[in-house]
């Protein structure tokens, strides 16, 4: 559920100015050339896609290209759900985070301590691997997606899948290959998280996630659908390209993903949760801190507690998390260190040029005042 354009079809591009700074006789104006300019990019992907871009002369602005839904024609205006993937990676990361910072858990506490004897076979061992390195997807445990169970991910659409069976099906699998740092990404990771944050406050990853940062934040826009196959309306439709058409696979159950991929959100809302992550509403200092500190991944990027770093901007860091669901729908997004510059991109087919639109992203972001 990580990194995961087509037919040619008339997009329309629409917009609108949501919040903006209040009028001030030396405040400069919002430049909206940059957006426009990356709308334009956006077109081309041949996609629905729904922008939100925050920066300090334009607070939030809303947006979009393309349809939200083919069969109705039905525009993408910028307000629209979906699926945000492994972009819940980081909400429950810092779910985590404030568990440490509340004295609960211990990042380099062993999944044994919590989940004793759930980790122990002749190839893993949950005494030997931390919740840090379960956060930083170096425990060295494979990816649950890579069982054979979910070969054919189409015939369990419907399906309500536990947690905990994700976790008994990585640990039947090999050894996945990892980088020289030891990183290989494995949502099962996140999944045995997510049981460490039930098992330590009685309650399930999403009721935290929801009681500790949804609500908070006033991001009533966010949701945990467990067993809900349908998308809050308006919703962004996701298509998956087969035999050259595009399909419709919006309607999915994705309880599996629990801790590692669940939520749903808007762009507005998932702009609102990196901005004050960035700006240190959601984690002290020293958790911010370990959230941040990175090491190599496969993909020779950064990635830390959750987060992957970009390097849009030469010395400026950006943050953000990429996520992908067999029903289509795709996140991408980068915000700045001080949180002050953020895009967020919700997009609605499987089938783009992923370097292009993150291109996009770094050219906007870059440019945003």
């Amino acid at each position: 559920m990580r990194h995961k354009t087509s037919a040619v079809m008339a997009l329309a591009v629409t917009a609108a100015l949501v919040a903006a700074p209040a009028a001030a006789t030396a405040a400069p104006a919002c430049d909206t050339k940059p957006i426009q300019t990356a709308l334009k990019a956006l077109e081309k992907v041949g996609s629905g896609i729904s922008v939100t871009v925050r920066s300090p002369r334009c607070g939030v602005w809303n947006g979009g290209v393309g349809l939200a839904d083919r069969k109705t024609g039905r525009k993408v205006v910028g307000n629209e759900h979906s699926r945000i993937g492994s972009d819940t990676k980081t909400w429950t990361a810092t779910v985590v985070l404030q568990l440490v910072g509340e004295g609960r858990i211990k990042l380099d506490d062993t999944v044994e301590q919590y989940l004793p004897g759930l980790v122990r076979t002749k190839l893993y061992d949950g005494r030997k691997i931390t919740i840090r390195q379960l956060l930083q997807h170096t425990s060295g445990l494979p990816d649950y997606l890579d069982a054979p169970f979910w070969n054919n991910e189409e015939a369990h659409r419907w399906d309500h899948i536990e947690p905990l069976q994700t976790v008994q099906q990585a640990l039947a699998l090999p050894r996945p290959q990892r980088a020289p740092s030891g990183f290989a990404y494995a949502s099962t990771n996140y999944n045995l998280a997510g049981l460490i944050v039930t098992e330590v406050t009685g309650r399930c990853i999403a009721t935290e996630i929801d009681q500790r940062i949804v609500q908070p934040l006033g991001l009533r826009e966010t949701s945990w659908p467990g067993d809900r196959t349908t998308i809050p309306q308006p919703d962004l439709r996701g298509y998956l390209k087969q035999r050259g058409s595009f399909v419709d696979k919006t309607e999915w159950n994705t309880s599996e993903a629990d801790a590692s991929g669940e939520l749903i959100s808007t762009g507005a809302d998932a702009t609102a949760f990196w901005t004050a992550l960035m700006t240190g509403k959601l984690l002290a200092p020293a958790q911010l801190a370990d959230l941040k500190r990175t090491i190599v991944d496969d993909e020779g990027q950064a990635y830390g507690l959750g987060v992957e770093g970009y390097k849009h901007i030469p010395g400026v860091a950006t943050w953000g998390h990429s996520g992908s669901m067999a029903s289509g729908h795709k996140f991408r997004n980068a915000v700045t260190d001080d949180g002050q510059r953020a895009v967020t991109l919700l997009i609605g087919t499987d089938s783009f040029d992923s370097a292009k639109v993150d291109t996009v992203i770094g050219d906007l972001i870059r440019d945003l005042r």
